[in-house]
C-alpha cells in the first residue's frame, strides 16, 4: 500500500466521521427545535404540522453553521482515536509515514470543507432562514410579538419633500422589505408632529410603503380605518436591509455591497466587515480544529492518558470559542479591527495546536 492510498484512505475516513458527527448533530437540533416550535404552536387552531416542520427545518441550518468548527474538532479527534485504537496508526508509521504525512489529508479536507460551507452552505443558510420567517409569519400572523427578534423591535426613519417619517416594527421579513407590527410617526416639514399610522403589514413598494389594515390617528379627530394606506418613501430596497438585515443573515456573496452601501452612507459596517473575514477565514479555522485535534488524539491507546488528552482538546476547542466571542464583542464596538477580530482565533488555534504537535513528534 502506497503512501498516496494511505493518504485517500485516511482523507475519506476524516471526511466519513466529520460527517457523520454534522449529521447527528443536525439532527439533534432539528428534532430539539421542531418540538420547541410544536410547543408553541399548540395552542394555535387548525395547525398544519408540515408548516411547523417547515419553519422549523429551515431556521436549523444557520443554528448549526455556527457549531460547524466543533464538529470538525469532534469529527477529527475520533478519527484519529478510532484509527490509534485499531492500530492503524502504528502500522502508518511502521511503513516510513509520519505525523505531518497522515494529517495532511485531514487538512486539505477540512480545508475543502470549509470553503464549501462559506460558498454554498452560508448563502442556502440564510435563504432558508427568511423562508422560515415566511413559515412563521403564517403560524403565528395573530401574535406579531411571537416573531420579534432578539434585540427587540426594529427602527428605520426616513425624510421626504412632505417631512420625516419614524417607523417602528415587531418583526421584519425578507430583510425588512415587509414588516409585521408597524407604528409610523409623521412629521411635517417643519418638524412638528402631524399623525401616527397603525398597521398590520407595510410592504416597501417603488415610492411608497403599502400598509395593509391601518388606522390613522390624527390630533383633534378620530381615528380613521383604511384597509390600504400608501406612504410616500425615498427609501430604496438596498437601504432597507442594510437597517433591517442582520450581519448573520446576510449571504456571503452579498456582503461586499452591504458594506459599500453602509460605507457610502455614513452607517457604521463593523458588523457586515467581521462577518465577511469571518467567512473568508473559516477553512482557515477548520483546518486549525485539525491541528488541535491531531495534537490530543495521535497517543497510542497502550500509552494510557487518552481521556485526559481528549478533555484537553474539548477544553481547547471551548476557549477558543470564548476568545472569539470575546474579539468579535470588540470588533462591534468598534475597539478592535474586523480583520484582526476575524483573524486572531484562527492564528492561535492553529499555532497552539501545532507548537503542540511538533513537540509530540519532533521534540
Amino acid at each position: 500500500m502506497n503512501g498516496g492510498t494511505l493518504a485517500r484512505y485516511f482523507g475519506l475516513q476524516f471526511l466519513g466521521t466529520t460527517l457523520l458527527v454534522f449529521a447527528a448533530i443536525f439532527a439533534l437540533v432539528a428534532l430539539l427545535d421542531y418540538i420547541e416550535m410544536m410547543r408553541r404552536a399548540g395552542d394555535l387552531p387548525n395547525v398544519s404540522a408540515i408548516l411547523v416542520a417547515q419553519a422549523s427545518l429551515y431556521r436549523v441550518p444557520q443554528v448549526t453553521e455556527r457549531i460547524m468548527p466543533f464538529c470538525v474538532l469532534i469529527g477529527a479527534m475520533s478519527c484519529y482515536l478510532t484509527l490509534s485504537r485499531r492500530l492503524e496508526l502504528v502500522v502508518a508509521r511502521a511503513a516510513g509515514m509520519s505525523a505531518w504525512q497522515f494529517i495532511s489529508p485531514a487538512l486539505i479536507v477540512a480545508f475543502l470543507l470549509g470553503v464549501v460551507a462559506t460558498a454554498v452552505y452560508n448563502p442556502i443558510s440564510a435563504l432558508l432562514q427568511e423562508r422560515s420567517k415566511r413559515y412563521e409569519a403564517e403560524l403565528f400572523g395573530q401574535d406579531p410579538s411571537a416573531l420579534r427578534g432578539a434585540g427587540g423591535t426594529f427602527w428605520v426613519s426616513q425624510r421626504s419633500s412632505e417631512g420625516m417619517a419614524i417607523i417602528n416594527a415587531l418583526a421584519s421579513q425578507a430583510q425588512g422589505v415587509r414588516l409585521t407590527g408597524v407604528s409610523v410617526f409623521v412629521f411635517d416639514s417643519s418638524g412638528q408632529f402631524r399623525q401616527r399610522i397603525e398597521a398590520r403589514t407595510a410592504v416597501l413598494e417603488p415610492g411608497v410603503w403599502l400598509l395593509q389594515d391601518s388606522r390613522l390617528y390624527e390630533i383633534g379627530t378620530l381615528p380613521v380605518d383604511q384597509a390600504e394606506y400608501r406612504l410616500k418613501t425615498n427609501l430604496t430596497s438596498e437601504q432597507v436591509r442594510e437597517s433591517f438585515a442582520t450581519p448573520e443573515t446576510v449571504p456571503f456573496w452579498e456582503l461586499p455591497s452591504y458594506i459599500t452601501i453602509a460605507e457610502n452612507e455614513g452607517l457604521g459596517a463593523a458588523g457586515y466587515r467581521l462577518q465577511f473575514q469571518k467567512l473568508l477565514a473559516r477553512p482557515f479555522l477548520f483546518a486549525s480544529m485539525v491541528f488541535l485535534a491531531a495534537a490530543v488524539s495521535l497517543r497510542f491507546f497502550r500509552f494510557g492518558g487518552v481521556q485526559k488528552m481528549v478533555l484537553s482538546g474539548v477544553a481547547a476547542g471551548f476557549l477558543l470559542y470564548v476568545l472569539s466571542k470575546v474579539t468579535e464583542d470588540l470588533s462591534k464596538g468598534e475597539l478592535m479591527h474586523p480583520v484582526a477580530a476575524a483573524w486572531l482565533p484562527v492564528l492561535v488555534g492553529g499555532l497552539t495546536g501545532f507548537i503542540a504537535l511538533l513537540y509530540q513528534e519532533d521534540g
